[in-house]
């Protein structure tokens, strides 16, 4: 049996539950010097207002996507709508190798995937604190129509019926208590050994 010593944790919720406020603060500036890193995925997606390339995700052609896909250079990769998401696997079997946390902001399906590369993996849904909360959060985002957002609640409802299948599930009623709840789960989760 080989000892990991690093961590991988996979943060998931529905669109509006706020995955993303969690983990920008679980990377604060202390975090970071412990060896804390936040996975950035590959995207064929364009990027939006208010994102950088290499920040928020790598941005490539679909052609690079898929030279990566037949290096294996993902350890995991799907598609969502019409454009391509990958996991680089170097930098997670890195944190893995040399100890830290790499933390995941993934949507279900992304979850899923890793989960299954890497059974040793924390998963762990954010909750809305309601159904109406949620749609209040997404509203107040202002970056969707009407007709998106009716996607998005749909989405965020079924999604959020898979929360049984996550190792740990937090409620998301107010930030910092729940990014206290989230980090208190990764400490006191001890690491994994594998094979």
């Amino acid at each position: 049996m080989k000892e990991n010593k690093g961590k991988i944790v996979i943060i998931s919720s529905p669109s509006g539950g706020g995955k993303t406020s969690i983990c920008r603060e679980l990377l604060s500036e202390s975090r970071l010097k412990e060896g804390w890193r936040f996975s950035i995925s590959d995207t064929t997606r364009q990027m939006r207002p208010g994102e950088q390339d290499g920040r928020e995700y790598n941005f490539i052609s679909d052609e690079e996507f898929e030279k990566k896909v037949d290096s294996n250079y993902y350890a995991e990769h799907f598609k969502v709508h019409l454009y391509n998401y990958g996991t680089p696997r170097k930098p997670l079997e890195e944190v893995l190798e040399n100890g830290g946390v790499m933390l995941f902001d993934v949507d279900v399906q992304g979850a899923k995937k890793l989960k299954d590369e890497f059974p040793e993996a924390i998963t762990i849904f954010i909750l809305p604190p309601s159904v109406e909360e949620l749609q209040k959060r997404l509203r107040q985002r202002g970056t969707e129509t009407d007709e998106q957002l009716a996607v998005r609640f749909e989405n965020a409802k079924e999604e959020t019926k898979l929360h049984t299948k996550f190792d740990f599930t937090v409620v998301n009623n107010e930030l910092m208590t729940a990014v206290q709840e989230v980090l208190d789960l990764i400490s006191n989760h001890p690491v994994e050994k594998t094979n």
